[in-house]
């Protein structure tokens, strides 16, 4: 009854009231994902000169960083003059952010979004509320290929979650949002029974939340055999999501998971369909650029690093933002027939990475792959580089996890890293969260290279 009344009376309500109209905008969206390529490309470029020309004419930052690079946003091929802007790093944003404000605004005036990512260095961004609206229908697209559709209830898994305490607050969430949380700050065995509990009489949910606070949900849901009714869509995000977590989460609720990737500072950046062949870029809305350590483009299957610029934020304009990720391009087109191009896989986390005696880097996100699939009884692994050959190995382990285990542990360890790795394990009840309520898998005090603490 709840589903009918939210989908057909407070969803109208809402979007007769919605001054930019965000269903309308995600209507669009929808419709605007099976254009061609090409037709897609050449609307991106028309939003790029209109934001290159916003940016150089309505911030002091901007203004100076187009005369010192000695280009124009009235250039012929805005492609080559957004090239020949530098990046944008975290540090730039820190230090210079009223600059970056566009004239006519204040932070008080913009929408406000605070961010510590996985190295816990705290970074305040602003946006304009259009810009706010069209984020909001980019992910309810993306939203729409794993099942979600309007109306549905929500069970999100993510830490410090909002309370409904006044009538408004109320009504706004039980007949349009929708949203019951699992707190991933208090994720114990009596948390997580009440919320299947309370899942269960919710037909339809969709579960949303932290890639791998939903795998330990799961796992709760496995260990203790409580059987759930099959969500209408499973989506994560956040963190990386690792495939042995994958295939619990499926095997437990017997619903594809559709995982997605975007970052506070510019919203929705990619997002599987429904037919899960790597991830739609966001191209309505961001210029996504993959490029290695000299700033050039990498060509299709090559990781590089992930810059942003986004087309929609008129109120701080982020352009070549440098979000800190690894990812890989690909040409291959999706066989959902959608136009949005694909972005193969998202590696991780700059700051993530371990470091090898030559200086090379190991994806920790990948290192603990490996091990979760290749070693028997490894529940959770959280690694920690103190040196470059010290390894601290927080484990939660499975009653399997024995010496054999652990001989193999620390053996792939120093096949990686070398002989003289030297690995402590030290078995945890649980691994520690962040404030936010997400985990960070791997952890290098290894000092970082300029670009990596940009």
């Amino acid at each position: 009854m709840i589903d009918l009344l939210s989908r057909h009376i407070a969803y109208p309500l809402m979007e007769r009231r919605d001054p930019h109209k965000r269903m309308a905008a995600f209507h669009e969206l929808q419709q605007s994902a099976r254009l061609p390529l090409p037709e897609l490309r050449a609307r991106q470029r028309e939003r790029l000169r209109a934001m290159l020309n916003h940016a150089e004419r309505h911030c002091a930052f901007y203004r100076t960083r187009f005369a010192a690079a000695g280009v124009s946003s009235a250039a012929t091929d805005i492609e080559a003059a957004l090239r020949s802007l530098p990046e944008l790093t975290k540090h730039d944003v820190r230090e210079h952010a009223d600059a970056l404000i566009a004239d006519g605004c204040t932070r008080a005036s913009l929408v406000e979004a605070r961010t510590g990512g996985s190295t816990g260095t705290s970074l305040q961004v602003y946006f304009d509320e259009a810009c706010q609206a069209a984020r909001n229908a980019a992910a309810m697209r993306s939203d729409s290929w794993a099942g979600w559709r309007p109306g549905l209830p929500v069970g999100a898994l993510w830490g410090n979650p909002p309370t409904f305490d006044t009538w408004k607050s109320w009504a706004r969430n039980t007949f349009y949002d929708r949203l019951d949380f699992l707190d991933t700050m208090n994720m114990t065995p009596v948390t997580m029974r009440a919320f299947f509990e309370r899942s269960q009489r919710r037909p339809g949910i969709v579960l949303y939340g932290h890639a791998h606070s939903v795998f330990l949900y799961a796992s709760f849901l496995e260990e203790h055999r409580l059987q759930p009714a099959p969500p209408a869509a499973i989506i994560t995000t956040s963190m990386m999501l690792l495939q042995p977590e994958r295939a619990v989460i499926q095997r437990v609720f017997g619903t594809r998971v559709t995982d997605r990737y975007g970052c506070e500072e510019v919203g929705l950046i990619a997002s599987e369909c429904e037919r899960g062949s790597g991830l739609h870029l966001n191209i309505d809305h961001l210029y996504v650029e993959i490029l290695d350590d000299d700033g050039a483009p990498v060509p299709p299957g090559t990781e590089g690093r992930i810059v942003v610029t986004d087309l929609m934020n008129h109120g701080m304009p982020l352009i070549r933002y440098a979000v800190g990720d690894l990812g890989t391009p690909t040409d291959r087109a999706c066989p959902c027939g959608r136009g949005l191009p694909l972005l193969e896989r998202v590696t991780g986390r700059i700051a993530d990475f371990l470091m090898r005696r030559d200086g090379s880097k190991v994806a920790g996100i990948s290192m603990i792959e490996r091990t979760l699939t290749k070693v028997d009884g490894i529940r959770q692994l959280q690694i920690v580089q103190d040196d470059i050959d010290r390894f601290q190995l927080n484990l939660v382990a499975a009653p399997t996890f024995g010496a054999e285990s652990e001989r193999e542990l620390r053996a792939e360890f120093a096949e990686t890293f070398g002989p003289a790795a030297e690995v402590t394990i030290t078995r945890v009840p649980e691994i520690a969260r962040l404030p936010s309520g997400k985990f960070r898998f791997s952890v290098c005090r290894v000092p970082a290279t300029p670009r990596d603490s940009a």
